[in-house]
C-alpha cells in the first residue's frame, strides 16, 4: 500500500495527541489559559512565523517543478498574507505593539523548532523539509477542528480566544492544510519503507519541538 500523510501521524499517535491535545491547547478552547501564558505565545508564535516563511523560501529554491514551486509559494502566503497580518492585527488587540514584536529576543523552544526545520531543509531534499513542516501547517488545522468537535469548547464572546479558533478554523487555513496533506500524499505514496522510516523520524521529531513550544508558551519560559 502506498504510504500517505495519515501514516505519519499513525507512526507516532502519542506524540501527535500529545501535540493536538495538548493542556494549552485546552485551556485555549475552554477559556481558562491565563492571559499572560496566550501573551507570550502570540509574542513567539510572530516570531516563529517569520523563520516559516523562511522555510517555505527554502521549499521555493529547493522545488523542481512548477507545481512544487507553487505549492511552496501557497505556503509561503499562506504565511505572509493570511496569518502574519491577521497575528498582528490579534496582537496589538492583546496589548502588543508591533515595535515590541520586532524587539523581542527568540524563546529557545522557539529556537529549537525553527531551526530545526530550517537544517533539515538545508540538508534533505524537498519533502524533507515539507515533512518537517507539516506538524505546524497540518496540525494547526487539526487543532481548530478538533477544539471544535470537543464539548468543553465555548465559541464566541464567552472565550476570549475565539479568534485564535476562528484563524485557523478558516477556508484559506483549511484549504492550505488539505492542498499540503494532497502534496505530501503524492509524493509519500513512491517512497520506500526504508525512507518512509526517515521522514517519520523528521515528523516525530518536528511534532515533539511542536509539544515544547506549547509548554513554552504555557510555563512563560524564555
Amino acid at each position: 500500500m502506498p504510504y500517505q500523510f495519515e501514516d505519519l501521524k499513525n507512526a507516532f499517535p502519542a506524540e501527535w495527541r500529545a501535540y493536538v491535545e495538548h493542556s494549552f491547547v485546552q485551556q485555549l478552547g475552554n477559556g481558562s489559559l491565563a492571559p499572560e501564558a496566550f501573551q507570550h505565545y502570540l509574542k513567539q508564535d510572530y516570531l516563529f512565523l517569520i523563520q516559516f516563511a523562511r522555510a517555505y523560501a527554502l521549499a521555493a529554491y529547493k522545488s523542481p517543478t512548477l507545481a512544487d514551486l507553487l505549492q511552496a509559494k501557497d505556503g509561503l502566503l499562506a504565511i505572509l498574507d493570511t496569518e502574519l497580518g491577521l497575528h498582528i492585527r490579534y496582537c496589538t488587540e492583546w496589548g502588543i505593539s508591533e515595535q515590541e514584536l520586532n524587539s523581542l529576543p527568540e524563546a529557545r523552544a522557539t529556537l529549537a523548532y525553527t531551526r530545526y526545520v530550517l537544517d533539515t531543509g538545508n540538508r534533505g531534499d524537498l519533502l524533507d523539509l515539507h515533512v518537517a513542516l507539516s506538524p505546524c501547517m497540518v496540525g494547526y488545522g487539526e487543532i481548530a477542528n478538533w477544539l471544535n468537535q470537543r464539548s468543553g469548547t465555548l465559541r464566541g464572546e464567552a472565550n476570549p480566544y475565539d479568534a485564535w479558533i476562528a484563524m485557523y478554523e478558516s477556508d484559506e487555513f483549511q484549504g492550505a492544510m488539505q492542498a499540503e496533506i494532497r502534496w505530501l500524499d503524492e509524493r509519500l505514496a513512491d517512497v520506500t519503507p526504508s525512507r518512509f522510516e526517515q521522514l517519520s523520524h523528521i515528523f516525530r521529531d518536528a511534532t515533539r519541538l511542536e509539544i515544547d513550544f506549547w509548554d513554552m508558551g504555557l510555563n512563560l519560559s524564555d
